[in-house]
């Protein structure tokens, strides 16, 4: 599919953010970033698809303005990438069957994903209720698929005091909870609000260079374990449920 193609079916979704300046990267030193930096691991075509998630609506979001940097990056690195804005997003339980727009949009980007990123605030000592109730729309089971099982997850938070990981334990503890494989790096920005010029571009900083190695990381876990995801998450007990017997390779050649 071309980009044109692409673009296109994403203007079916109300509930998407445009991605701004996305080839400008002034504070990334491309001489030290691998443009494929999954190179080997696996197929890279079709591209790796991440879905960003963000937890602040206030206009200067910094928990957004790291996921559009994120999502920068991820474009770098030959990802297609999907930022839901969740404005409009209801309570949980507050809409009957959750029949709601926003909630089966943000489904769907779920289940086009490969890999995703999480980046909350951490307000009162944890993540926002935001973004919990982004999370809480996701099922382990919908409509006999399974919006988060299997997908690479990154964890990322912002702070307006000093450096914390109240919100980045949180959505590991989600993201193991949604059946993800959370990879081992995260980023947590101190101090948020001195890290961002006024355009809203993050500032050349250590705290950077880390959302960098995440994001190099989470593109690096998604192309490893694409060919075996189905694999990974197939479980005993949901076949026995199913009533779906295993037929061994030695009983497929009549040898039992």
């Amino acid at each position: 599919m071309t980009m044109t193609e692409r673009n296109a079916d994403l203007g079916a979704f109300r509930y998407l953010r445009t991605l701004t300046n996305a080839d400008e990267l002034p504070a990334l030193h491309k001489d030290y970033a691998y443009h494929r930096p999954a190179l080997g691991l696996g197929e890279l075509d079709p591209p790796p698809r991440i879905l960003l998630l963000y937890g602040s609506l206030r206009d200067r979001s910094y928990s957004r303005l790291v996921v559009e940097e994120s999502a920068r990056l991820l474009q770098y690195f030959g990802c297609e990438t999907r930022i839901f804005d969740p404005r409009d997003l209801p309570l949980p339980d507050q809409v009957a069957g959750d029949d709601h727009p926003a909630v089966h949009e943000l489904r769907a980007h779920s289940l086009w994903s490969e890999g995703q990123i999480w980046c909350s605030p951490e307000r009162h000592g944890q993540i926002t209720g935001l973004m919990k109730a982004q999370v809480d729309h996701l099922p382990l089971a919908y409509k006999g698929l399974r919006p988060t099982q299997g997908r690479t997850l990154a964890v990322m938070q912002v702070s307006a005091g000093s450096q914390s990981f109240n919100s980045i334990n949180t959505l590991r503890v989600l993201g193991r909870w949604m059946r993800m494989f959370t990879i081992p790096n995260q980023s947590s920005v101190a101090k948020a609000y001195e890290e961002f010029d006024e355009a809203g571009r993050m500032k050349p900083s250590a705290y950077y260079d880390r959302i960098v190695d995440v994001v190099e990381e989470l593109v690096r876990f998604t192309v490893l374990l694409r060919p075996h995801a189905d694999q990974l998450v197939d479980r005993y007990s949901e076949r026995k449920e199913r009533d779906e017997p295993v037929v061994t390779h030695v009983e497929k050649a009549g040898l039992a």
